[in-house]
């Protein structure tokens, strides 16, 4: 909706349309063989690009104003909607940097601290390496040992990065899974921001982050998968498929008040640009 970018493009196609017309009604007028029929159906159609084109025009000032409204709203939708919240960062993947700052920004104009946690996940996971250490942990561990107990091994990893405490899982496999980590791992949180910033997984390392999706989703609190706008490939389905709320346009101002509004409560759903979804926000959070 404020993405100007398509409509920018749309508009580019009606001035190449326009141009074209009259490249063809100048060629027809000079061959001397073109029927008057067919130069004023070339006029016509140059008339039409002509006011296309500046109709596209308009609606892309208008949406230029209403987008330049909506930022200066910005600090004022957002203001104090997260005071005291805590929010844990999952980046499935290496952390991008980018994305990391835009989330930061989002919680501080919120009025919340920085992530209590940031975390990424080295991919794709060894399962045979993973057992070997769980085997060696202890018989507390056992039960997670086997491929076919990957999905319930992501499973309490999820929820353990999302309640913190203890997090035994975590320390015992932190060498094979954790690419980077900074913050404080037992403290509870209030809401969970998740990123994929490696291509879709297959096999196991499916297996497992579909546990890991569904362990942070049972954990009560908002978990909210979020990507830049026409990522490619997107991860919002996946996000989807395994319960998580979704923002596919973060690096937009209605990205980030989407963001905000769904870790202070808002409906769940899938919110931003793209194609199918819910709306581009949710609805105000209430209370």
């Amino acid at each position: 909706m404020f993405d100007l970018r398509y409509h920018v493009a749309s508009l580019a196609a009606v001035f190449v349309a326009l141009i074209i017309g009259i490249l063809v009604g100048v060629g027809l007028s000079g061959s001397g063989v073109t029927k008057k029929a067919d130069l004023n159906l070339a006029k016509a159609q140059r008339d039409n690009a002509r006011a296309d084109a500046n109709a596209y025009k308009q609606q892309r000032d208008q949406l230029k104003k209403t987008s330049d409204a909506f930022d200066l709203a910005y600090p004022t939708i957002v203001r104090n909607l997260l005071v005291g919240k805590r929010v844990a960062l999952l980046f499935v993947g290496p952390v991008n940097g980018g994305i990391s700052q835009t989330i930061e920004r989002t919680l501080r104009d919120a009025g919340a601290a920085p992530p209590v946690r940031v975390t990424s996940v080295s991919l794709p996971v060894n399962a045979p390496t993973l057992d070997n250490v769980l085997f060696s942990k202890g018989s507390q561990f056992v039960k997670y040992v086997g491929d076919d107990k990957l999905g319930s091994l992501g499973s309490a990893l999820g929820t353990e990065f999302a309640t913190g405490g203890q997090t035994p899982l975590w320390k015992a496999l932190g060498d094979q899974l954790i690419g980077e980590r900074h913050g404080n791992a037992r403290q509870r949180v209030d809401g969970v921001v998740v990123v994929r910033t490696v291509k879709p997984q297959q096999g196991n390392t499916a297996k497992f982050l579909r546990g890991v999706y569904g362990g942070l989703t049972s954990a009560g609190v908002p978990v909210v998968g979020v990507e830049k706008s026409n990522t490619i490939p997107s991860a919002v389905k996946t996000f989807r498929d395994r319960g998580l709320s979704t923002v596919d346009d973060i690096d937009l101002t209605t990205g980030r008040v989407a963001l905000a509004w769904l870790l202070a409560g808002a409906a769940p759903g899938k919110y931003g640009t793209a194609d199918g979804v819910d709306a581009v926000l949710p609805t105000f959070p209430s209370g």
